[in-house]
């Protein structure tokens, strides 16, 4: 590893967390908070927005799948952006898409303008997470990373709990218009913010010419010493024999090419599965006697549980095989799910499982996010968090359109939930065999 690399790395890893870090992993945390609160907004407005327009399953399908779809899209092709430009003005060319779609989306006179707003809304919301995590994961000293990531990712899980019960507050008088309104406000109210405080990745910038100046000013910020001689970390470092040229290249070379196609399993899983119950679940259970509120409060508390579940395996991965530890919480999610399905009568055992599906599946989720994050080297590690995310992406507009059409094939809920829940067994085998090919007790970030 290069001199100069390693020397970033020094800063990075400071005894102690400066300012500088501790910015970039708030305004992280907003970026994804008000990323989650847009997703969830689609699912929590769905029963409105069915009896308002008389929308069958197939029309509420379609309205999920094309906010996905731009998700997938905008991971795609704003992924490789950030490795090229980027990460903070990624995000900011993602914000400005994301809020001006959800904006429109509100005023949306039409089926089919919604479903066109929801695609442009899902391109923006595509590029902001997977450049939030890797921004976060370069700037947190390797000793904590686990736990920082996985903290300011908790704002994507809060969002999406904060929509449902926001949601539950705006639409009894605005309608589902307003939750909408709501979704596009926040990501512009904080874009001058984001312009402003938000650094650059210095590991991104480090070497290139035609970030000199700026690098040179965030390591200055970055050690408070004014006196600094930064010409030491201004020095391009040679290329190491695991980095190609392109990086998707770099995913697809001897070394990362296996993790990959297991990392793009698991997130094509997870998101399927994930996206089948957070869509549906609020319709199932305004179906089963539930009003529109009840349903999204209860909703709520998959993100919710999510982000204590988070936690858990941050805390775990840093001490234990991470591999094996997201083994384990799918499997704790799937054997949840199936129990969501013979539990619609009884509210108690109803929120319990729901509980434990979060902490199993939303705490998986943000566990893979800081895996892949320290997976790939910097010049493919944008590109490697979008792409897995992308792949996630389709496995959600996939969950979104089929969990409608299981529940309409299958004659109750229980049956239903039981084939919801295999995805996740398919995951937990995926992180398992992954563990046996990249064997470590200890998730970074390469240079």
């Amino acid at each position: 590893m290069a001199d100069s690399a390693m020397r970033i790395d020094d800063l990075i890893n400071g005894k102690k967390i400066s300012r500088l870090q501790v910015v970039t992993l708030l305004l992280c945390f907003l970026v994804v908070a008000v990323d989650g609160f847009d997703v969830a907004a689609a699912g929590y407005v769905a029963p409105l927005l069915k009896r308002e327009w008389a929308l069958g399953v197939h029309q509420l399908g379609l309205v999920f799948g094309a906010g996905l779809f731009g998700l997938t899209v905008g991971s795609f092709v704003l992924g490789p952006l950030a490795d090229k430009i980027g990460r903070k003005r990624t995000i900011m060319v993602a914000m400005v898409l994301f809020g001006i779609g959800s904006l429109l989306t509100a005023a949306a006179p039409s089926i089919g303008w919604l479903i066109a707003l929801r695609f442009l809304t899902g391109v923006g919301l595509g590029g902001g997470m997977p450049c939030a995590i890797t921004l976060s994961s370069e700037y947190s000293p390797e000793r904590h990373r686990p736990m920082l990531v996985t903290l300011m990712f908790c704002g994507f899980t809060l969002g999406l709990a904060f929509g449902g019960q926001l949601a539950a507050l705006i639409m009894p008088t605005f309608g589902w218009r307003g939750v909408f309104m709501a979704g596009g406000i926040a990501p512009l109210l904080l874009l001058p913010v984001i312009g402003y405080w938000l650094p650059e990745s210095v590991r991104f910038m480090a070497g290139k010419k035609k970030f000199e100046n700026e690098t040179r000013t965030l390591l200055v910020r970055l050690t408070g010493d004014a006196a600094l001689d930064v010409h030491q970390f201004l020095r391009r470092q040679p290329e190491e024999p695991l980095i190609s040229a392109q990086p998707s290249a770099t995913l697809f070379n001897a070394h990362y090419r296996a993790g990959t196609m297991l990392l793009w399993l698991a997130f094509f899983c997870t998101l399927w599965v994930y996206y089948q119950i957070s869509s549906w679940l609020p319709s199932v259970l305004a179906d089963s006697g539930m009003t529109v509120a009840q349903s999204a409060q209860v909703g709520s508390i998959l993100p919710i549980s999510g982000t204590i579940g988070a936690i858990i395996n941050a805390v775990l991965m840093r001490r234990m095989n991470p591999y094996l530890v997201l083994t384990g919480s799918y499997i704790l999610a799937a054997i949840s799910i199936v129990c969501i399905g013979s539990a619609m009568t009884s509210p108690g055992l109803l929120a319990l499982a729901v509980c434990c599906a979060g902490l199993g599946l939303s705490g998986a989720q943000t566990g893979a996010n800081v895996l892949v994050a320290g997976f790939y080297t910097t010049n493919a590690r944008a590109t490697g968090v979008s792409w897995a995310l992308g792949v996630g992406r389709i496995g959600s507009i996939f969950g979104s359109i089929t969990g409608g059409m299981l529940l309409a094939m299958l004659e109750t809920p229980d049956k239903a939930f039981f084939v919801f829940a295999l995805p996740a067994l398919i995951a937990a085998a995926a992180m398992f065999v992954m563990g046996r090919v990249y064997c470590t007790k200890a998730v970074g970030v390469t240079a």
